[in-house]
């Protein structure tokens, strides 16, 4: 009598079930449920796993009869013998072809073709990020950049010793883990440990044995020098890569270095895009009368701006420069350069000369007067005075919108809602 109908219910079949309907089932549920075939449904690759063990057991004539008659308890205690398939490896066997999860595996089920197989194994991308002046982005560059990576090393080629040397761990054939057991009361607990003999190596090296040269590493560190070729124009975030020249393992297709530019922050300049931004400070003559304004550029090159008398640089005010931008990484143009002016106004009691404020009102056009009161109006003569510094900020929120509701400092405005 079953026990557990549950690797049953999975599949959709029958306790019951002949080899070709378990063979069916799993056929259409392990297609339904792929992984590549589901990349934004993350449960579909936990009910793939579910059906894979299910068939695995199932259609292992065996573990189907121990799980008919003990459930899944009686194959964990190890009456059933073995160790679980991987669901990759299971679907690969049952399809024929490549891993289920190394992308692109669907085209061979559903193209008419065998599933391609996957390449070497690739070691991880090693990212490092390259800063970069605002004048060798202008001007381009090539940085040489040390870094220290693991090689495969000569003497040995890589094994670790000499010819013969190396053995497969007996303790875990090879796989680096050990499945352990252990009994707790009436049950019996199976886990997964790093096994002692290789420690998770795989692989075993008598101590005389080792290579001189890499003490059994396979591998020693060396120290590159790659050049860096940093374009003219390119901006934060530019990735330049090195295909290959991260770091190597036996077996395993060397990594690749990327680089990603970061530009500097700059004294002068700010960037945006391909244009550039300066903050240039004159003084009041020159905003008025006209003057040269030299700028230091990021190529040891002074641009000579030159300010038209009467032309009037008010505070505040932008003018642009064509063309005296970044260079474009894409095209050969440059962008443009933006001059924000600052005027700078003379000190107080610049001058005692009663002349020449009466020359500066015969210069400077004169502007209207405010209202001028009724000729019958009462007036006082009052003083303007600096404003302490501590009341500067309650002078400031006097020139601002009043929040006030009918004179009552402080009081919260209300908006009455419609009904």
């Amino acid at each position: 009598m079953v026990k557990d109908n549950k690797l049953y219910d999975l599949l959709g079949v029958s306790p019951g079930a002949t080899e070709a309907e378990l063979k069916k089932a799993y056929k259409v549920g392990a297609l339904k449920h792929h992984p590549d075939k589901n990349a934004h449904n993350p449960g579909a690759a936990d009910k793939f796993k579910d059906l894979s063990h299910a068939y695995e057991i199932l259609s292992d004539p065996q573990k189907r009869q121990i799980y008919d008659q003990y459930g899944e308890e009686g194959l964990e205690s190890g009456a059933g013998g073995g160790g679980a398939m991987n669901p990759e490896d299971l679907f690969s066997q049952f399809f024929g072809g490549g891993s289920a999860f190394g992308g692109g595996g669907l085209g061979g089920m559903f193209g008419g073709g065998g599933m391609q197989q996957r390449g070497p194994p690739k070691a991880r991308t090693i990212h490092h990020v390259h800063k970069v002046s605002l004048e060798d982005i202008y001007r381009g560059k090539i940085s040489k950049l040390a870094l220290q990576k693991s090689v495969i090393c000569s003497k040995c080629d890589g094994r670790g010793g000499k010819d013969g040397a190396v053995k497969t761990c007996a303790g875990c054939n090879g796989a680096g883990m050990k499945t352990m057991m252990r009994q707790m009361g009436p049950m019996i607990q199976r886990f997964q440990t790093v096994c002692p003999d290789c420690n998770g190596e795989g692989e075993t090296i008598r101590e005389k044995d080792k290579c001189k040269q890499c003490n059994g590493k396979k591998t020693i560190v060396e120290r590159k020098v790659l050049h860096v070729h940093v374009d003219k124009g390119v901006r934060t975030g530019h990735k330049i890569p090195f295909q290959g020249e991260g770091d190597q393992t036996p077996g395993v297709e060397p990594g690749d270095v990327v680089f990603e530019i970061e530009q500097k922050p700059h004294a002068r300049f700010q960037r945006k895009d391909d244009d550039l931004f300066y903050h240039a400070e004159i003084d009041l003559v020159t905003a008025l009368a006209g003057g040269t304004i030299d700028i230091e550029h990021l190529d040891d090159r002074w641009l000579s701006v030159e300010v038209m008398p009467g032309e009037v640089i008010s505070p505040g005010s932008v003018k642009m420069i064509r063309g005296q931008g970044m260079p474009s990484l894409r095209h050969h143009d440059f962008g443009n350069m933006y001059v924000q002016f600052d005027v700078k106004f003379p000190s107080k009691n610049w001058t005692s000369d009663p002349a020449a404020f009466e020359t500066l009102k015969t210069i400077l056009p004169s502007e209207p007067k405010t209202a001028a009161p009724p000729a019958e109006a009462m007036t006082d003569v009052v003083d303007l005075e600096d404003v302490d510094p501590s009341q500067q900020a309650r002078a400031q929120g006097a020139t601002g919108d009043d929040d006030d509701d009918e004179g009552h400092p402080g009081a919260e405005r209300v908006q009455c809602a419609s009904q």
